[in-house]
């Protein structure tokens, strides 16, 4: 699959407020500054479609994107970021709780895990309750290229049997780098499977 149009359609604080369409959309999490603006810049190939900052917690609001006029992204709020205020990490807690419960159109969510660190707590924590919830999911590894290919594997490999200890399969698990754009292919065909499954439908 290639991306050959991406417009940016807008931000919003509430899932209500946004756009309802039967578009399928693919949506982004992880925890505060993991890559995924990162991500969708390299996804769609345009490098300041997505603004991406240094400082943890850019991303602030629920940012929705439209690619080649068939299906939609959305870069939402990172989660985890300890500088954030208590009134601001609940407010953004419902804010993702909302849209992942009432979005009808939401297909994927890619969940994006930093490959340079052993497992996590917030991100097991938020990928089985994803699983308990039933939310259709799909694990992006991010920062590939910051550590060596046996670290990553190793990292990877962690994840994996972690996850293992509360999921009888697991979801898919890619492992990118938004710098040598590693992963790309494979999450842009992994989203045309999903595309295509669903025309079929």
């Amino acid at each position: 699959m290639e991306i050959r149009k991406a417009d940016f359609l807008g931000s919003w604080e509430k899932t209500e407020g946004m756009p309802h369409t039967d578009m399928p959309e693919f949506a982004f999490i992880g925890r505060s500054n993991v890559g995924k603006s990162s991500l969708i810049n390299m996804l769609t190939g345009k490098k300041g479609l997505a603004k991406t900052s240094q400082m943890p917690g850019k991303t602030q609001m629920l940012n929705l994107f439209k690619l080649n006029g068939q299906f939609q992204f959305c870069d939402l709020p990172g989660y985890g970021y300890a500088k954030t205020s208590k009134t601001q990490k609940a407010k953004f807690q419902r804010m993702i709780a909302y849209y992942l419960q009432k979005r009808p159109n939401l297909v994927c969510l890619f969940v994006l895990v930093d490959l340079r660190l052993p497992p996590q707590e917030i991100d097991m924590d938020f990928i089985n309750d994803c699983g308990l919830n039933q939310i259709p999911i799909a694990l992006i590894g991010t920062k590939a290229d910051k550590i060596g290919k046996t670290a990553v594997l190793n990292h990877a490999q962690a994840i994996v049997d972690k996850l293992l200890e509360s999921w009888e399969e697991l979801p898919p698990f890619f492992l990118s780098s938004s710098e040598t754009k590693d992963g790309k292919e494979d999450i842009l065909l992994y989203i045309q499977q999903i595309l295509e499954t669903l025309s079929h439908a």
